[in-house]
């Protein structure tokens, strides 16, 4: 038997709050470490396996036969693999700046020299559906993968003067950080860290949004939209309620970069 004092201890803790549980598990998480690569390891996975479950059997069949030059790859091993590679020249691949008034991509002004998001995502479909060679091709696949994950991304379309939000620091529970590594990472391991858990939860829920939009120029609008929402920029202290709020918004890109990587790898080979 219980004496009394355990058992005013067990009943605490089982009257515990969900909010308190839940406070717990994000201070846990806030303390592990953050990186600035769009959406972290565990997102890129998750997008690429979506991806993966969606594909025709043509386009299965075509990038089975571009993986294989490279035995035991999949859409998901290779997802991380244009951040891994990352140079200066490739760097601005993985985003595109917006002025703060307006999320209108303009070419001229937001990609003059054509080194931005927007254009490597075009680049790198081009190549694909090219008689390139299948190394090429694997090389723009790997690209593309990824890429793809990053225009979904709201702050990979954010604005130019706070550098997509990387110059906007804040405090996530107990630990200093910026809102960008936050959105690419923390929201995320505030659920899980395993891509596994989060292919299951997003494949339980209904997909919202328009998912036949494949236009590169209209995702990162679409994604720059979001930055500009209400109450998307904390004020300085990213709480309980921020994180209720737009986890939501970050289950909705998660599912629209998979279904939109499909279909854009299913247009590369619809003939």
């Amino acid at each position: 038997m219980l004496k009394p004092e355990n058992h005013l201890h067990w009943f605490v803790l089982r009257r515990m709050s969900v909010t308190v549980r839940r406070l717990i598990a994000w201070v846990s998480i806030a303390l592990l470490p953050v990186q600035a690569l769009a959406w972290g390891s565990t997102g890129h996975q998750v997008i690429a396996t979506l991806a993966s479950q969606q594909l025709t059997p043509k386009a299965q069949v075509q990038v089975q036969a571009l993986l294989a030059l490279e035995p035991g790859s999949t859409l998901a091993s290779i997802s991380m693999w244009a951040d891994e590679h990352k140079s200066r020249t490739t760097a601005p691949w993985h985003y595109v700046n917006f002025p703060r008034d307006s999320c209108v991509y303009v070419k001229e002004r937001d990609c003059p020299d054509g080194n931005c998001l927007i254009a490597a995502v075009e680049r790198q479909t081009a190549v694909l559906k090219s008689g390139a060679s299948n190394t090429d091709k694997l090389k723009a696949l790997k690209y593309l993968v990824h890429l793809v994950g990053d225009l979904h991304q709201p702050l990979h379309a954010g604005y130019a003067d706070d550098r997509g939000d990387n110059e906007y620091q804040l405090r996530a529970f107990v630990r200093g950080t910026n809102l960008h590594a936050f959105w690419d990472s923390g929201l995320i391991k505030s659920i899980s860290d395993d891509p596994d858990t989060w292919v299951a939860r997003l494949s339980a829920k209904p997909l919202q949004g328009q998912v036949d939009v494949l236009d590169p120029v209209r995702i990162a609008e679409e994604s720059c939209r979001v930055v500009a929402m209400p109450g998307f920029y904390p004020a300085r202290r990213v709480d309980v309620a921020y994180v209720e709020a737009f986890m939501p918004v970050v289950e909705q890109r998660l599912s629209l970069a998979g279904v939109r990587l499909a279909g854009i790898l299913n247009g590369v080979w619809s003939r």
